[in-house]
């Protein structure tokens, strides 16, 4: 084995796996030796101490125990109808001991809800049981332990150093056919080959500034710790040899990003954008309000970006109501003022229309043609703008995914503007960015985006941030109701329209769904015009609903025929009535913390005190209570973004894994933070100095960027 292992050698080839459990093995996503080595335990035990069962044991802490199986039976509760498996377990040699001093050697190890482990256990076997001892309440057994985890221990390996007698013992996740015993029995295997000795590539400067220990030493440590001395530590994750290899983790990753990005500018030609501010100030004059410090610095960092002779590539992101979508005029109207069109690309048509409504009004002093393109337009009426946009005629192009339509052909497409950015995905943007010969890129989002993912996701992107809103903007205030206080919400609501405002009411669904037990908007809508306000005007703005229905409804809510307005999701971005004081989120226990924080974006857009009203529904999820908790304590989208990212995970985020980044094998986002600027740093840094990893001791770098990122990174594959 030693002879013939490398790290891409399928997992199947090692001694004792064989292709039945390499397919189990792939279900979890391993499939090499390299994928194995990097499976670490998600937990330890401390088995440095084994109690006889006869000992006193401590009430209400973990105790690690070895004994015989006496006997196995299943029992249902009375009451809950809990199934209850319960195994006895006793010292090999005890009786039934003494039950005043709970020295009894015997003691009932229950499992709930798991019937089928009845056919693991039979009388006379060796059990080792991690898990935390508590007093049972009934029967002649004084202590219960709740197991954690166990393990069958054989007679002929009774003893042996692979039990873990004496030992920290790692924990891994399973699978049918592959328990945590078999995974260290694998790991071990491979650990003892000359694999490791040859896998350092960290550069030696770099271990030394750190202190971090070698490869092997740090894989063999996270595997096998041969002290308890870092317990602690091992099981946050945060040991020095988790992070050292946290650090490689992130270094490699930032650093294919960085290379990426060094080849897009390499290899793109952009233009060089004239800045003679003409226009700029033109709008400036027209804006009945001042630029914030934040849009103005982000503008002069766009502007940089256009004057450069490459491409620019830079994410926006700036909480609701930061003022992006003005910021993203300017450096339009930079592109037109040079000769070339630029286009917003938005992810819903009543959003399109809206800015191309605005835009039209505020650009009519500038002679600029400003055209929509979407779905819902008239054959006639489409073939004519994409007539225009062909012919150059049409400047500035509003659009939905629309736009990347194989029909759609540009002039000379200078600047391309994706708003709402997670709405789309990374090949819906390089179909817009072959529209034109490298046009500049401007992505946005109003989906705040914790540091850590931006630096990963969008890691081969310029990120400019707008953290601050216009002057007079207050925080809307939150508040949580459940429904037995509907009525309060509609004395409010009442309150509130009495005064001269206006009001949403948004739904998760369009209609009633026998699967989905929701209030729906339609009915709702019914519900409040008949028997709750029936002196106002009720509006209703669905998905379903025709473009020219939908324009008439918003146009009579912004013009104030409507009071309230019934609506689904599709008011979740961009809609801009400065009178709206309230919104009230139904079941708001089913949204997501982003779309919450979204659509409580959409009031507090004027100078009057605002709100957002959650009501929520019993049964929710204890992820769903801590959504609502954190609307209310809080308006910073960029904290409810940490937060977000802290209860759903990376994975699930975005939605959908973001294309062509390697896998984090050991690093946390959430938990690396810190390690992750360092790495990126480094990785930087090191780029400066070393483009294309020519130096010797960058030889193991190249080698591991090419493998990690499947060849996809060009510029070291060629240079």
């Amino acid at each position: 084995m030693k002879n013939t292992l490398n790290w891409t050698t399928p997992i199947q080839y090692i001694k004792g796996i064989g292709p039945f459990k390499a397919s189990l093995l792939k279900k979890m996503g391993i499939e090499t030796v390299e994928d194995a080595l990097f499976y670490l335990p998600f937990r330890y035990e401390d088995r440095t101490t084994i109690h006889k069962i006869s000992d006193p044991l401590p009430v209400n802490e973990m105790v690690t125990l070895c004994g015989e199986v006496r006997g196995v039976r299943n029992r249902i509760t009375p009451r809950k109808y809990l199934k209850i498996l319960e195994v006895v377990l006793a010292d090999p040699t005890c009786g039934s001991g003494d039950s005043k001093t709970g020295k009894t050697g015997v003691i009932a190890c229950k499992w709930f809800n798991q019937p089928f482990l009845e056919k693991v256990f039979k009388p006379g076997q060796t059990v080792m049981v991690t898990g935390k001892v508590s007093k049972n309440s009934y029967e002649h057994f004084r202590l219960e332990i709740a197991p954690a985890s166990f393990e069958i221990i054989s007679p002929e390996e009774d003893g042996e150093p692979e039990v873990g007698r004496g030992k920290i013992v790692p924990i891994y996740h399973e699978t049918p056919g592959m328990s945590s015993k078999n995974f260290r029995t694998l790991i071990k295997s491979l650990l003892e080959t000359d694999l490791l000795s040859e896998r350092e590539k960290l550069p030696p400067n770099l271990l030394h500034q750190y202190g971090f220990p070698s490869f092997a030493s740090a894989l063999k440590e996270v595997h096998f710790p041969s002290t308890r001395e870092n317990l602690s530590q091992l099981l946050e994750g945060k040991s020095i040899f988790h992070q050292r290899l946290v650090f490689e983790d992130f270094f490699f990753l930032e650093m294919g990003l960085a290379l990426r990005k060094n080849k897009h500018k390499k290899e793109n030609k952009g233009f060089s954008f004239t800045l003679n501010g003409g226009m700029e100030e033109k709008l400036l004059r027209a804006l009945s309000f001042q630029l914030t410090p934040a849009q103005k610095r982000v503008l002069n960092e766009i502007k940089e970006d256009m004057k450069r002779p490459f491409p620019m590539n830079r994410l926006l992101q700036g909480d609701v109501g930061s003022g992006k979508t003005v910021v993203a005029l300017m450096a339009m109207l930079i592109a037109v003022e040079n000769g070339f069109q630029a286009c917003l690309m938005v992810p819903t048509e009543l959003l399109a229309e809206q800015h191309y409504f605005n835009l039209t009004s505020l650009l009519a002093p500038f002679h600029i043609s400003v055209g929509l393109l979407s779905q819902g337009m008239k054959k006639k009426e489409q073939a004519e703008v994409l007539k225009e946009i062909a012919e150059g005629k049409t400047r500035l192009v509003i659009g939905t995914h629309s736009l990347i339509q194989e029909k759609v052909a540009f002039k000379n497409l200078g600047l391309a503007v994706v708003d709402e950015q997670h709405k789309f995905g990374v090949m819906q943007r390089m179909e817009l960015k072959k529209k034109g010969e490298s046009p500049e890129l401007l992505i946005m989002t109003a989906t705040p985006i914790p540091r850590t993912l931006a630096l990963t996701v969008y890691g081969d992107l310029d990120l400019s941030v707008l953290d601050e809103l216009p002057p007079g903007r207050k925080p809307v205030e939150t508040r949580l109701y459940y429904e037995r206080q509907r009525t309060s919400v509609y004395s409010f609501m009442e309150s509130e329209i009495k005064k001269g405002r206006q009001a949403y009411f948004v739904f998760p669904l369009i209609e009633e769904s026998q699967k989905v037990d929701l209030h729906a908007a339609v009915t709702m809508h019914q519900t409040l015009q008949n028997e709750v306000f029936p002196s106002l005007k009720i509006g209703l703005l669905h998905g379903k609903m025709k473009g020219d229905e939908k324009e008439k409804v918003m146009r009579q809510f912004k013009e104030r025929e409507i009071q309230i307005l019934v609506s689904t999701t599709v008011i979740e971005v961009g809609i801009d009535i400065s009178n709206a004081s309230l919104m009230v989120v139904e079941h708001a226990e089913r949204f997501g913390l982003a779309q919450l924080h979204q659509l409580r974006g959409r009031v507090g857009r004027g100078s009057d005190p605002s709100y957002c009203f959650l009501i929520a529904n019993y049964p929710m999820s204890e992820d769903a209570k801590r959504r609502l908790k954190a609307m209310v304590s809080s308006t910073d989208g960029f904290k409810l973004a940490e937060e977000d990212l802290a209860i759903r995970g990376p994975g699930e985020f975005f939605g959908t894994r973001q294309s062509g980044l390697p896998e984090l094998r050991v690093a946390s986002l959430l938990r690396d933070g810190r390690m992750l600027e360092t790495a990126r740093r480094e990785a930087i840094g090191l780029l400066e100095k070393d483009p294309l990893l020519h130096h010797p001791d960058h030889a193991g770098l190249k080698e591991i960027l090419l493998r990690r990122w499947l060849d996809k990174l060009d510029l070291l594959s060629t240079g």
